[in-house]
């Protein structure tokens, strides 16, 4: 734990709720290394804020709170929207990162941000009633520069480079803004939700992108570009033939897999569609040719990943996005692959498996990620005073 003089901080305290949830004065004791007195200052000030809650039932005495605390989920609400390339899940949850209401929509992210932002922000307003809102959580399908709340360099977010898309929403909302890239926000979810600390995350949509959980923590990279997979090459170098990506370059995993690649192949085969809904759709159909360039697309997603499973040895690597909805079909390419070219070592326990958060998973990780930052360390302590608590 952080401390001042050796003594563990007020938010230091709180995330032993967030993270263990109902816990007695004793619990904390034990964790914390405090003393007696300096928990019961220390719960006395977080039930004072609000931030957690006692128990039903449980035993007080003296006039102090419970001897039983939860934090306090319900102290206000976190509101959360997760952009695709082609698509949006906007939601309200709690502060513990569960969604209380959520809603799609279509949007086309070439539009621009003005365009984009507002349709979210119109979609969020629906879902919103009187609760005090915390905080803003804003996924986005491209490198994220996180402390700045904007997007760098994104492949195909033609118009977004450097936007400000935290200050968009902070002149909207008084709460704070979080930006993240919208695979990360789904790699946290899945970690937290599965409790695996060592986690490959895979999108796969429209798009395709990777957000790397190691150690419990997002490993985003000196640019925020960590985990891009979607752009790597896939084509030999001297391939003449290789398809051309909307990131400009020839190639890329995502212009063989991505589900617009996957369209256009259905395309070239006289079936048409217009969202990778539809590919999923004709896959469940058993359409020869879907199912075929499905499976394929997998295979092309565990050649990209192998390196990765090698390198960082994840425990699992879970799939989400539209084009997950095609289960095995695509399983079964991503197994392939990666049993077949990462190291045995690395591959001896690992598992593979589409998220059971589905649509919501990257929703629920965006408020993951603004609770810590709301409700860190710091944060906690700047709110509560924490110099002036740990005499």
């Amino acid at each position: 734990m952080t401390s001042i003089d050796g003594r563990p901080l007020m938010g230091d305290v709180l995330t032993l709720f967030r993270k263990h949830g109902e816990l007695s004065r004793t619990d904390v004791i034990e964790m914390s290394g405090l003393s007696r007195s300096t928990v019961n200052q220390r719960l006395t000030a977080l039930f004072a804020s609000n931030l957690i809650t006692p128990i039903e039932g449980g035993e007080s005495t003296g006039g102090r709170p419970s001897s039983r605390f939860v934090f306090n989920k319900n102290r206000g609400v976190l509101l959360t929207a997760d952009i695709g390339a082609s698509g949006f899940t906007v939601a309200v949850c709690d502060l513990a990162g569960t969604p209380l209401r959520s809603a799609a929509g279509v949007i086309n992210v070439w539009e621009g941000p003005a365009r984009v932002l507002q349709t979210v922000q119109d979609a969020v307003e629906s879902l919103r009633d009187d609760a005090e809102v915390c905080g803003i959580g804003i996924g986005v399908p491209g490198p994220v520069e996180f402390a700045a709340g904007r997007v760098v360099n994104p492949p195909i977010m033609t118009g977004w480079d450097r936007f400000d898309i935290a200050g968009w929403f902070s002149q909207r909302y008084s709460g704070p803004v979080i930006v993240e890239n919208d695979a990360n926000a789904r790699a946290v979810a899945e970690s937290r939700t599965r409790q695996v600390d060592n986690l490959i995350s895979l999108k796969i949509g429209t798009g395709i992108g990777a957000g790397l959980v190691f150690n419990g923590q997002i490993i985003r990279g000196s640019e925020g570009a960590a985990g891009d997979i979607g752009h790597t090459r896939a084509a030999p170098a001297n391939d003449s033939s290789a398809p051309h990506c909307r990131c400009g370059n020839v190639g890329c995993v995502e212009a063989y897999a991505g589900g617009w690649a996957i369209m256009r192949d259905l395309a070239e085969h006289g079936i048409a569609t217009e969202h990778t809904a539809d590919v999923v759709a004709l896959v469940r159909q058993g359409n020869f040719d879907a199912v075929r360039l499905v499976r394929q697309a997998g295979r092309v997603l565990g050649d990209a990943v192998a390196g990765l499973v090698s390198i960082l040895n994840p425990a699992m690597i879970v799939v989400s996005g539209q084009l997950a909805e095609c289960d095995e079909v695509l399983l079964s390419g991503v197994r392939e692959r990666v049993y077949q070219r990462a190291l045995p070592l690395a591959t001896r326990n690992l598992q593979i498996a589409t998220s059971d958060l589905r649509e919501l998973a990257g929703v629920s990780g965006l408020a993951l990620i603004a609770a810590d930052q709301i409700f860190g360390t710091a944060a906690v302590d700047d709110l509560l005073g924490a110099a002036s608590l740990a005499r």
